[in-house]
Order: C-alpha cells, then structure tokens, then sequence
C-alpha cells in the first residue's frame, strides 16, 4: 500500500470515529431538544415561514435583503449533496438512508430556525454597515467571553470546510465527474497530469469553473447574493421540475419505494451486512449526507442569516427553516425517490453516475437529453455551493483574524486554487474529508444552540405573541371595513 493509500484509510477510519454514535445522538438530541421546546414550531409556522421567504422587510437593518440572504444560505446547501449525496448515502446503506435524512431535516428545521434567531440577535454591524455574525458571535456573545475559545474553534473549522470539505473539492469534483460522464465517459481524450490520465473534459471544465468563481468571489457578498437570486430559483425549479417527472411517469412504482425506504431504515441493506449494523450504516449515512446537504446544525446558514436586512431575529430563523424545509424535504426526497424507484442504487456505479442512470431510466427523454439536463443541474448546484461556501469562509477568517481583510484576501485566493486541484481528488476522500470537517464544526455549534436554548424560547415567545396581536388586529380591521361597505 503506498503513501496515498494509507492517507486514504487513516481518512476513511477517523471519518468513522467522528460521524460515530456520539454525534448522531448529539445531532438528533438538538433538533429533538428544540423541536419540543419550541412546541412543534416548524410545522406551525411553517407557513408563515414560506411567506416571509419572500416578503422583504422594508426598514431591517443588514447588507442584504431577506431572501438574499435565504438565497445565499440555499446557494450554499443546494449542491452536490442533493444530487451525489443522496446517491452516495443510498448506495452505502441501502434505501433506508433517506428515512433518516428526512427525519434529521424535520428536527433539523427547528435547528436552522434557532440558528438564524441567534445570528441577528447577536450579529455585529459596523458604522459603514458591513455585518459580521453567526456561531462565533452567538458564542462570545451570548455564551460569554470566557468561551471565545468555543467560537475560535468553530471559526477555524467553519474556514476548513469552506477549503478543503462542503465548498471546494466535493462541489468541483461532482462538476468535472458530470461533465467527464457526458462529454469523454469512455476517457478517450485523456491527458497525462500528476502521475494520472485525466479526461480533457475535466480538465477544460476545471479551468473554466476556476475563472468563474474567481469572476465572482472577489466581487464580495453583494455579489454573490446578486448572482445566488438569480441562479438558485432557476436551478431549484429545473431540478424540481425533472424529478416531477420522474414520479408522474413512475407514479405506480412510488407506493412500494416508499415501503422499501421505510423498511430499509430499520431493518438496514444486505449490502450493509447484519440487521443491526446495516441499520446503523444507514442511519450515519443518512444523517450525515443530510446535515453535508442541509447544514442544520453545522452553523454554516446562519452566517449569511445574519447580513440579512431585517430588525427581527425571530423573522429570520422562520426565513432560516424554509431552506432546510426546500433543500432536503423537497429536493433530496425526490433525488432519492427518483433513484430507489428505478432500481440504480445497488448497481454498482458510484456518485453521480447512479443518480445519472436513475434520470436516464425515469425520463421520458433520450438518455443523451436526461443525462445533459442532470448535468446542467448539477454543475448550477455546485457553482452556487462554491460561491456560498467561500462567504463563509471569508466571515469565519475574519473573525478569527479580528477583521483583517488582507487575510480574507489571501482566503479567497486559497479557495481558487482548492477550486482548481478539487478535481484531482479520488471521490472517497472527498467526501469522507468533506465529512470530518463538517462534524468538527458541528460540535461547538450544537453547544451553544443547547446552552443558549432559553434565549431561542424567549424571543420566539414574544415574536409569537406580537404576530398575533397583528393579526388580530388586522381582522378587526377588515371587519370594520366590511360592515362600512
């Protein structure tokens, strides 16, 4: 075994360690914890969420309106996690995987909504109007100085995902493998590069996806949110809009995927082994491709959640919940759909080729025309993922360098370069350094969202209570105007 070798399973075996049972129970524990304490909130409010998502408020403070903000979170969390990740999280524990992906986002609503309540409640915004937020603040601010530590570490880790985990060589990789898998899949125009062939496709794609991040990421978070408005809902509606069809012209295959989804989460995959392990290995699959697809709990939305212009923290954690609720509810569930119904899951293809063949047998097209739109969408996903990612990052390097620019500067230089080499990686240690990371910055996040769970209740209660008098005020209006009428 040589060098890289050894690198990969020292990386496959410290994946395992952290993405163990302690962190899914913490994981679940949270949104549980929070699901109760807020009385059921995402489903209550979930309504009223999805209302304010694109209802801006016109006099809140921040450098980006609420949906841009909400676009910005989603550009981030709407990438190759719901098109590789589900495919990946499937292959590996069976289709029970997505039972617990849905499950975690369902808690992990609660999770996102209490994350973006505690970014505007303690965000920072200077005299020029440049705002600067998210679990570090909440932390040092609502923990206290004495656990700055706590926010140091978040910060660190929340830098090293943007690099070397969700922003750079899953996204880039999952880009290059689409575009190889269409334009070169039998590799015959390859070239010779780091003691490997690779395909021109990839290499062609990755010079261009380079200059384009470049293009955009130097622009700052005004840009990135003004390119994330636009290309987000686009990209969402196409992929939502594939999958429908999938399930339309399958309609008769849904009911018995659906029972195959819920007996495989507790019963596990026989290509997982024995009942109790295979159940197991479904469940750290599926709640960690979840949490790597809709970051609840990571600490990663409520980054963008605190630019947002808005006066009312409680506001924006509903606005925060939606994301979650589109991201892995909606789109992963019809990813997953969409593979356990046509059967490509256990056929030996790996990443995004089982989430390609599941498109070419589900789609009324050619398999040339479904493998190209699959293609077009996952390369808008990860983009905007790339785009999303380094705003964190940068937010993250300049807490941890107390705002100096010239280190968020050298920042996104790094990330273009990461951007460049993520194709060159091999697609297991991608994702099992991507999850590493992500479960180093959970931790720290997950503490202080326990530790600051009274304040979450306190201000949910009295937004609640405001809405409702509003309300009721507003049907005692349009009384009043039906009687003079």
């Amino acid at each position: 075994m040589g060098i890289f070798g050894r690198i990969d399973t020292f990386i496959t075996w410290f994946d395992g360690v952290v993405w163990g049972l302690p962190l899914i129970i913490l994981i679940l524990v949270t949104g549980i914890f929070l699901t109760v304490r807020l009385g059921l909130l995402q489903v209550r409010y979930l309504g009223k969420a999805l209302k304010f998502m694109v209802k801006n408020e016109e006099d809140g403070h921040g450098e980006v309106t609420s949906f841009g903000a909400l676009c910005t979170a989603l550009s981030a969390t709407i990438g190759t996690g719901n098109i590789v990740g589900v495919a990946t999280a499937i292959s590996a524990g069976g289709p029970g995987a997505l039972f617990w992906m849905i499950l975690t986002a369902f808690l992990g609503m609660a999770t996102k909504y209490s994350e973006g309540l505690l970014a505007v409640k303690y965000r920072t915004i200077d005299e020029d109007g440049h705002v600067l937020g998210g679990p570090f603040y909440y932390i040092e601010n609502g923990m206290g100085v004495k656990f700055r530590w706590l926010a140091k570490i978040f910060a660190f880790f929340g830098a090293g995902v943007g690099l070397f985990g969700i922003g750079t060589f899953t996204q880039v990789n999952g880009i290059s493998s689409a575009v190889r898998n269409f334009f070169d899949p039998n590799m015959a125009h390859t070239v010779a590069l780091f003691g490997n062939d690779y395909s021109w496709a990839t290499v062609i794609s990755c010079l261009v996806l380079t200059v384009c991040v470049g293009m955009v990421v130097l622009g700052g978070i005004k840009r990135i949110a003004k390119v994330s408005e636009i290309v987000v809902p686009f990209m969402a509606v196409l992929y939502v809009v594939l999958a429908v069809i999938i399930m339309v012209t399958n309609i008769t295959a849904i009911p018995a995927a659906i029972v195959t989804i819920v007996k495989s989460a507790f019963t596990g995959s026989a290509l997982a082994g024995g009942a109790m392990g295979s159940m197991i290995v479904a469940m750290q699959k599926g709640i960690a491709r979840g949490i790597f697809s809709n970051e609840s709990g990571l600490g990663s939305a409520p980054i963008a959640a605190a630019a947002a212009q808005t006066k009312e923290p409680a506001r924006q954690g509903l606005v925060s919940m939606t994301g979650t609720f589109i991201d892995t509810i909606v789109i992963c569930t019809m990813t997953g759909l969409s593979i356990v119904i046509t059967g490509t899951w256990n056929t030996g293809l790996e990443g995004v080729e089982i989430t390609t063949a599941a498109f070419q047998k589900g789609l009324p097209f050619p398999p040339v025309v479904a493998s190209f739109a699959l293609m077009i969408c996952l390369v808008f996903f990860a983009f905007t993922t790339i785009l999303g990612w380094d705003y964190y990052g940068e937010r993250c390097l300049e807490y941890l360098f107390n705002k100096n620019m010239k280190a968020v500067r050298a920042y996104r230089w790094l990330y273009i370069i990461c951007v460049f080499i993520g194709p060159y990686m091999t697609v297991a240690a991608v994702w099992n350094i991507a999850d590493i990371f992500n479960a180093l910055m959970a931790i720290p996040n997950l503490i202080a969202l326990l530790a600051l769970s009274k304040v979450i209740v306190k201000e949910t209660k009295a937004f609640t209570e405001k809405l409702n008098v509003e309300e009721k005020n507003q049907r005692i209006l349009k009384g009043m105007n039906a009687e003079n009428v």
